[in-house]
């Protein structure tokens, strides 16, 4: 379980720090959920199917973009994978050391690198796939294939409202700013 408390003990917590400021309790509660979902499955995936195959949570969703989408330029692997460039660097690094990704050039762009699976990528998806799978049901166990329809969509509703008018949203919270550059280590000033 990821964190030292219970989701419930976490919800009370909140709800007493929380009690005079005027929140939107069931939107805080599914997007603190969302997180902590993830969290939770992540972890159990790493611990359980992945690990056997020595593969990280981020490894395998590299894994699994280019299994689907084909040979892929990184930029859009990136994307798709929702980790920056650099982060993909390391990882594809790694798979490709390991005989499980080739990085080749691009043909009529020699800045842009594709990426493709191996025979041996591809025998591993195959086989880890099913696996993970299975630790999908399992994780979702104490719902019904249709109460699993609806969380699914209305988490893919969740993405599309980012999608299509986060930065619009963004922009307006910022006044058409840019937002401050983080600083890596330090803290702000008071």
């Amino acid at each position: 379980m990821p964190g030292q408390r219970s989701i419930t003990e976490a919800e009370k917590l909140a709800g007493a720090k929380l009690g005079g400021i005027p929140v939107r309790h069931e939107q805080m509660a599914v997007v603190a959920n969302i997180y902590r979902a993830a969290s939770a499955v992540r972890q159990h995936l790493e611990n359980s199917v992945l690990r056997g195959s020595e593969l990280t949570w981020t490894a395998f969703v590299v894994l699994w973009v280019v299994w689907i989408w084909g040979e892929s330029e990184t930029r859009h692997v990136a994307e798709e994978a929702g980790i920056s460039k650099g982060t993909l660097t390391g990882v594809s690094r790694t798979l490709e050391a390991r005989g499980l990704v080739r990085r080749s050039g691009h043909p009529t762009d020699g800045r842009l690198v594709l990426l493709s699976l191996t025979d041996e990528g591809e025998e591993l998806m195959q086989r880890v796939f099913p696996q993970f799978n299975e630790e999908e049901a399992f994780v979702t166990g104490q719902l019904s294939d249709e109460e699993c329809r609806s969380v699914a969509e209305g988490l893919r509703r969740v993405v599309l409202q980012v999608e299509e008018q986060g930065e619009e949203r963004r922009l307006a919270l910022l006044d058409g700013a840019e937002p401050a550059p983080r600083r890596s280590g330090r803290r702000p000033k008071a």
